[in-house]
């Protein structure tokens, strides 16, 4: 069994357990792969989507809006609920600012499984993307942010600035509705990471209302902590997460 950067990954199983992987911007759904397949070994169901504008070229990612994001999310999500009747999201980076919208907006999900989620960003140069967007197509890539040698996760080699300003619009909104987040939450977070600040998993905790929510630091990876030394970390302590918030 493979996953694909290029292609969504459904799995079905007996289980009355389903977790929505949902992968980072500009990345893709190998992104997931090793966390995916331990979640098949344990007899999940899995919808992993590959995200509109991803997995083809990065020109693509110019021309979507964060809604078609929620869109194919919400069809990944009603085809776990005709299945299952326990519902767990996992997101990493941009996925996991997704994964945020969804348990703000639907109260039947278990629980958030979040990896270096991306609420606040560092960069100030920032504020200049929604003028920026209008003159150049791209920016400096910002995928690839892997501790372990000769691993990747095939992400786009340019951050397309249209695509960036849309993951912007949705994190303002996200923000505004934290405080809706009521369902168990586990947040890794990698200590030395080059995309995402630590005070971005620190922001989410302290702002959501869950009263089960825990902070598991990563002293070993990079951005892409699904795919780097961690990777078993994160595995273990997820599978154990589900299995222990599942009724």
């Amino acid at each position: 069994m493979q996953i694909k950067s290029t292609e969504s990954f459904s799995y079905k199983s007996n289980s009355k357990i389903g977790v929505l992987l949902i992968h980072g911007f500009t990345g893709n759904p190998l992104s997931l792969e090793p966390i995916a397949l331990s979640f098949v070994k344990n007899n999940f169901n899995i919808e992993l989507p590959l995200l509109p504008g991803h997995g083809t070229k990065w020109q693509d990612l110019n021309r979507v809006k964060y809604t078609d994001w929620i869109n194919t999310l919400e069809i990944s999500l009603l085809e776990l609920s005709k299945k299952v009747n326990n519902i767990f999201v996992f997101g990493i980076s941009m996925g996991g600012t997704l994964a945020q919208y969804l348990a703000a907006h639907h109260t039947k999900i278990n629980g958030l499984i979040l990896v270096n989620d991306a609420i606040l960003l560092n960069d100030p140069g920032l504020l200049l993307v929604p003028v920026l967007r209008f003159f150049l197509p791209s920016s400096k890539a910002i995928g690839e942010d892997i501790k372990k040698p000769g691993i990747s996760e095939k992400s786009y080699d340019k951050n397309p600035l249209n695509g960036l300003y849309q993951l912007l619009k949705l994190k303002k909104i996200v923000k505004k509705n934290l405080n809706k987040i009521f369902c168990p939450v586990i947040s890794f977070k990698s200590k030395e990471d080059h995309v995402v600040p630590i005070k971005s998993s620190l922001y989410t905790l302290k702002k959501i209302s869950s009263k089960n929510k825990e902070l598991i630091w990563l002293n070993n990876s990079y951005h892409v902590a699904t795919l780097d030394y961690d990777q078993d970390i994160i595995i273990d302590k997820s599978i154990k997460f589900i299995k222990n918030n599942s009724i």
